[in-house]
C-alpha cells in the first residue's frame, strides 16, 4: 500500500514539476492525474494496491476540504465584500457543472432492464 500511494504522490509531484517548468496553465495536481490516468491505461488495469488506498482517500474526502473551509474563513471579509462578483461566478459555473453531470449520468448510466 505505501508503494501505490508514492506512486500517486509521485504523479503529482512529476505533473507539479511539469507544469512549473513549462509554465502550463494547469495545476500541477492536475497534470498529475493525468500522468496516472496515462500509465493506468497503458497497464491496462487498476493494481489492487492502488485501488485500495484510491478509495480509502476517497472514503476520507471531507477531511481534505478542511484547508479549503479555512481558506474561506481567513478572507470572509473580503468574499462578503464583493458578493455580485462571487454570484456572477459561482452561479453559471454550479449550473454549467450540474448539466454536464447529468448529461455524463445519461450517457453512462445502463439503461432501464440492462443491469
Amino acid at each position: 500500500m505505501l508503494t501505490a500511494f508514492t506512486a500517486l504522490l509521485l504523479c503529482q509531484l512529476i505533473g507539479e514539476g511539469a507544469v512549473r517548468a513549462l509554465d502550463l496553465p494547469i495545476p500541477g495536481p492536475v497534470a498529475g492525474m493525468a500522468l496516472l490516468f496515462a500509465a493506468l491505461v497503458a497497464y491496462g488495469e487498476v493494481p489492487e494496491a492502488l485501488d485500495r488506498v484510491g478509495r480509502t482517500l476517497l472514503a476520507h474526502l471531507s477531511l481534505l476540504f478542511v484547508p479549503a473551509g479555512v481558506g474561506v474563513i481567513t478572507h470572509l471579509g473580503r468574499i462578503s465584500g464583493e458578493p455580485w462578483a462571487l454570484l456572477l461566478a459561482l452561479g453559471p459555473a454550479t449550473l454549467i457543472a450540474l448539466v454536464v453531470t447529468g448529461w455524463v449520468m445519461a450517457k453512462l448510466a445502463p439503461a432501464d432492464g440492462e443491469r
